[in-house]
């Protein structure tokens, strides 16, 4: 991101006293504290996921997986909507999938969307040793539910203002890497069928892999293209609160993940917070055997589950 330096020309009469001037003192978003975010609790919440093995659809872990995360949601006092039916997989195969919305505070106009995966990719084709055997997905999938459910309980304790829409997305990583829109079936699915009447959130965030540890999160490009200013908004926030080191100010380039269908067919303003490092590209567990609990990093669900409390707490309900 580049700054802009203004500058004068000319200047003062030799013999007059200097002019003192003040840097003008930015607008704090975060102005109020924030409730404790449990970095325990998402990183429990995340082993119970990965407790039921690999959440590849038209399996019994995830069948299990999905009851075990509408049960929680509904014990936090949420509105739980489930959207089931079935897509067809690049691979001609019928899956069978579970989107689950979360509604807190439903009554509430003012409304944002904090969405992710909570499937698994049915094989670990980046693993050089076992292509195609599964893996845990603890970061890729698991790791964000857990934030999210966190902030769930969280909400139930300490209401904000404004109403929360939790949106866990399936069959989102049964794809073909060559054919992109062969990801992201279950939110193409919800963006083309919203599971409730007039469901239109003032914007969207979405995680995916944001808990490994070291995570960096660069302003993804499809995110700058179409919610410019939820980017600048998040990444201020987690300025704010102390975390540049993982939310970089650097543009990435474009990832198709299930934001890029929200925007394009949902019309929701929504961005990705994705792990992604401009040299190595994703993470070395991504996609392989090393994405098992040992790559999940309390400190970094932390970073992210604190940074998005600063979102839902400095928002305002409309008047």
């Amino acid at each position: 991101m580049m700054a802009s330096v203004w500058t004068s020309c000319g200047g003062s009469p030799k013999n007059d006293p200097p002019v003192k001037t003040e840097t003008p003192k930015q607008t704090k978003i975060v102005t109020t504290e924030l409730p404790t975010f449990n970095a325990d609790t998402a990183f429990a919440i995340t082993a119970k996921q990965v407790a039921f093995g690999p959440r590849v659809p038209n399996t019994d872990a995830h069948v299990k997986c999905a009851d075990y995360l509408i049960a929680t949601l509904k014990r936090y006092g949420a509105e739980v909507v489930v959207q089931s039916g079935k897509v067809t997989a690049y691979t001609g195969e019928s899956l069978s999938f579970r989107n689950i919305l979360a509604r807190i505070n439903p009554s509430a106009s003012s409304r944002i969307m904090l969405s992710a995966h909570w499937d698994t990719r049915p094989f670990s084709d980046q693993d050089i040793m076992k292509p195609k055997a599964r893996f845990d997905g603890a970061v890729d999938g698991a790791a964000s539910v857990g934030i999210l459910l966190e902030i769930a309980r969280i909400l139930q304790k300490t209401p904000a203002s404004i109403g929360v829409d939790i949106v866990l997305f399936d069959a989102e990583d049964y794809g073909n890497p060559k054919e992109s829109n062969t990801y992201c079936l279950g939110s193409q699915y919800f963006a083309s069928n919203p599971p409730v009447k007039d469901f239109l959130p003032k914007y969207g965030i979405l995680l995916d892999m944001v808990g490994a540890t070291g995570a960096t999160f660069y302003r993804e490009g499809f995110s700058m293209q179409y919610a410019p200013d939820v980017m600048s908004r998040v990444w201020k926030i987690a300025e704010e609160l102390g975390y540049s080191n993982y939310f970089k100010n650097d543009p990435c380039g474009a990832i198709t993940d299930d934001h890029y269908f929200v925007n394009t067919i949902l019309g929701v303003p929504t961005i990705d917070i994705i792990h992604n490092d401009l040299q190595k590209g994703f993470g070395d567990y991504w996609h392989t055997q090393q994405d098992n609990m040992d790559a999940v990093d309390k400190t970094t669900l932390g970073v992210v589950g604190r940074t998005l409390l600063g979102v839902v707490y400095s928002e305002k309900a409309a008047s």
